[in-house]
């Protein structure tokens, strides 16, 4: 039995079977006061029955918390990170990464609001979360106690969890009685799916996997165009019609699902050290991402964008590795935002297929000059000539190494 003194805690509860568990070993193990916190981040499920399920388990009323963050989610969280283009490994959007801080952030609230000196979470002590919660946890709470039960417990087996959960009179669903096929996480932003079917990374993903975006093969066979207006680096509107964070990620969630955009099949590479396989859907985003892309590809200076594409791999690891309450994180999202001043415009893209693409942009801060580029003769600030001194100037450390080559007879 664990020898730590804790009088109340505050579980982030799904109302699924695991975290009903949790819910129960914490009030038989630790003898505690429990606390449930389950956040609506659009994972598309009613939760209502959360509520249900916890005051069946014995928790009050009053120590219920069903808290609505979509729109913080994607405001606060989502655009911050898109305004990056971050992406992990050159291919994961970060879907599961960028809501634990979130969720963190209001079990540590809900915690100084009802006294509670503990917190704990339902992660496993071989993936990421446990390590993105946490950290959050400390750096918000330096002095919170946190109870991570799958590190703790002997409850090694699902049949173990299956024991314990028929011993103290936890509802089973029919289906969860046996090996889930695989275990799946979603939010507005994506949902991801690994484990069991999805762990020998040589065979092809089932399709009664997929539940976020529709089989490309089986999508319209006409394009869609579509267009989103930028303001300072966010999208506020879809085809002209402007529209909150959250309700305009869901409407690029509907269109690209339609058009079978945003599946991935990754291997990563996990902060704890193992290699995992796991498969992520992410419509919205992709559109997001390749929109964002386009409006900053006119009104970003070379420079800035040469550096902002240097800075978002350590940007990603750290919102991957859990790391968002920190300075190094604050210092990049600084720089990050600055960038930003003058992303703003309307681009188009064409939806088809699975695939996206950008078919125009337009920017008052367009830095995109036609004059200078064209190939026709105009009156333009550029004199061809310029370019043989720009040149040679360019070339003159490879002719100093080429003439002591020579020299040498190297």
């Amino acid at each position: 039995m664990p020898q730590r003194d804790v009088k109340k805690v505050v579980l982030a509860y799904s109302g699924g079977l695991d975290t009903s568990i949790i819910l129960k070993w914490l009030q038989t193990t630790y003898g505690c006061e429990v606390v449930t916190f389950t956040a609506d981040l659009g994972q598309g499920e009613e939760l209502e029955p959360a509520r249900k399920k916890a005051l069946l388990l014995g928790i009050k009323p009053k120590n219920i918390f069903i808290e609505d963050l979509r729109e913080e989610f994607v405001r606060d969280y989502v655009f911050p990170m898109l305004r990056a283009n971050a992406v992990y490994e050159g291919q994961y959007l970060l879907g599961t990464s960028i809501a634990r801080p979130l969720i963190a952030k209001t079990q540590i609230e809900i915690a100084e609001k009802v006294g509670a000196d503990a917190v704990a979470h339902g992660a496993t002590g071989k993936g990421n979360d446990q390590v993105r919660f946490e950290i959050a946890y400390y750096a918000l709470k330096p002095d919170v106690t946190v109870i991570a039960p799958w590190r703790e417990w002997d409850l090694t087996s699902r049949a173990a969890l299956i024991a314990f959960a028929e011993a103290h009179q936890i509802p089973i669903a029919k289906d969860k009685r046996g090996e889930a096929p695989f275990s799946i996480d979603a939010n507005l932003l994506h949902t991801s799916s690994e484990g069991k079917v999805l762990e020998n990374p040589a065979d092809d993903v089932p399709d009664y996997v997929y539940s976020r975006t529709d089989d490309p093969q089986h999508a319209p066979d006409q394009p869609q165009t579509i267009a989103i207006d930028f303001a300072r680096g966010d999208a506020v509107a879809v085809d002209g019609k402007a529209m909150s964070p959250a309700v305009l990620l869901a409407n690029l969630n509907d269109v690209g699902r339609r058009h079978g955009i945003g599946r991935l099949d990754l291997v990563e590479n996990r902060f704890v050290g193992m290699k995992s396989r796991g498969m992520y859907e992410t419509p919205g985003g992709t559109i997001l991402l390749s929109a964002h892309r386009g409006i900053e590809s006119i009104t970003l200076d070379r420079g800035a964008a040469h550096l902002k594409d240097e800075l978002m791999p350590r940007y990603s690891e750290l919102i991957y590795n859990g790391f968002w309450f920190t300075p190094e994180r604050e210092m990049l999202q600084a720089a990050i935002d600055l960038s930003q001043q003058y992303v703003t415009g309307r681009v188009r893209l064409k939806l088809y297929k699975g695939s996206v693409w950008v078919v125009g942009r337009e920017s008052e801060f367009s830095l995109y000059d036609q004059e200078l580029v064209t190939f026709e003769e105009g009156a333009v600030a550029y004199d061809h000539r310029d370019a043989e001194g720009f040149i040679k100037l360019t070339a003159l450390r490879l002719r100093t190494l080429a003439q002591r080559r020579k020299k040498l007879k190297l």
